[in-house]
């Protein structure tokens, strides 16, 4: 068969400059998803995941279809605890640098604990790894349900978004790509051959809301549908994908230069506006002298986890993100 193309373009609401991105359209056959991997508590105060594989674990669901279904506490000191985690991020541990790093008595607990989830789902990058992993997490910010992924080009993952996309309509459904090689690829999602993140808020951490634990269930549903049905032979059409967002930048604080405390809020015109446009002179920070610092940057770009709790002791305000369209082939499952 000829091999096809399709180049997709986004124009930039501010000079009409035009990202690109070339995706072959020929028709795509992928090994079956017989083992997937569901984990919550990777961040132990992130709610929603924590509960929700704990109901699974209580309805003992182990198969999803023909697919075996893993389901785990990804962090269970934290979760103990109520925590985002006790010595280190846990999902910043999943670097291939940080997986091959010998263990002594000063290790961190999350290093031991990546470590040991990468026997247990990976081993990352490896034949034997999990097909399918998702990861669970809650944010502070207003970002709806968005899958965050490593990848434009996994076409499992972007199928699963799709369907997510068409099915969900009780919060907006966003696609973040972070664009690492796997080597540096650092949470746990990557440990899978297909994986990624499902981030749904605002949600306070350390608590549960039924709304947005409800909006995860629907999303892990769909996705647990998608793949039943992958696997039973259906064939999914290619197509247009949109709301696909990469990231560009963070963006930090001002921070008191005396005492390096953080000098200023998020402007009320940005709080809550988690992938806006945001323009050259747009508010961004309202220092609390009463100074307002307007975005400076020459290009319109989209902010995302806006104010997220979790970033107050890297700094980190929010993102910045260039938002694309997407072409995927058409997809079905590779038969023996």
């Amino acid at each position: 068969m000829k091999q096809t193309h399709r180049i997709t373009i986004q124009a930039s609401a501010k000079d009409n400059r035009k990202h690109t991105s070339k995706i072959w359209m020929e028709p795509v056959s992928l090994p079956a998803l017989s083992r997937v991997a569901l984990c919550g508590g990777t961040h132990g105060n992130e709610m929603s995941g924590v509960y929700l594989v704990r109901e699974l674990q209580r309805q003992k669901l182990e198969k999803a279809g023909s697919a075996t279904l893993t389901t785990v506490i990804s962090n269970p000191r934290a979760v103990q605890v109520c925590k985002r985690y006790t010595d280190t991020d846990l999902n910043r541990c999943f670097t291939d640098a940080i997986l091959s790093s010998p263990v002594t008595d000063a290790t961190p607990y999350e290093v031991r604990r990546a470590q040991e989830l990468n026997t247990l789902l990976g081993p990352k990058g490896n034949v034997g790894a999990m097909d399918l992993l998702c990861d669970l997490h809650n944010t502070t910010a207003n970002m709806g349900l968005s899958l965050i992924s490593y990848s434009v080009q996994d076409w499992v993952i972007m199928h699963i978004y799709r369907q997510i996309q068409r099915k969900i309509t009780s919060a907006p459904v966003r696609f973040i790509v972070l664009d690492l090689p796997l080597a540096d690829a650092y949470s746990q999602d990557s440990l899978g051959k297909h994986g990624f993140s499902i981030e749904v808020g605002p949600q306070p951490h350390g608590v549960v809301r039924a709304d947005i634990f409800n909006i995860m269930k629907e999303a892990v549903d769909q996705t647990l549908d998608w793949v039943q049905c992958f696997n039973s032979g259906c064939a999914f059409e290619g197509g247009e994908v949109d709301n696909v967002y990469t990231f560009v930048k963070s963006v930090y604080y001002p921070r008191d230069p005396e005492t390096n405390q953080i000098a200023a809020a998020i402007h009320p015109q940005l709080q809550d506006r988690d992938f806006c446009l945001l323009h050259p002179g747009d508010p961004m920070f309202l220092m609390f002298s009463g100074e307002i610092l307007k975005y400076e940057g020459e290009e319109v770009l989209h902010p995302f986890f806006v104010n997220e709790c979790a970033y107050y002791e890297k700094s980190i305000a929010f993102h910045l993100a260039r938002k694309m369209t997407v072409t995927i082939p058409p997809l079905q499952v590779k038969r023996d």
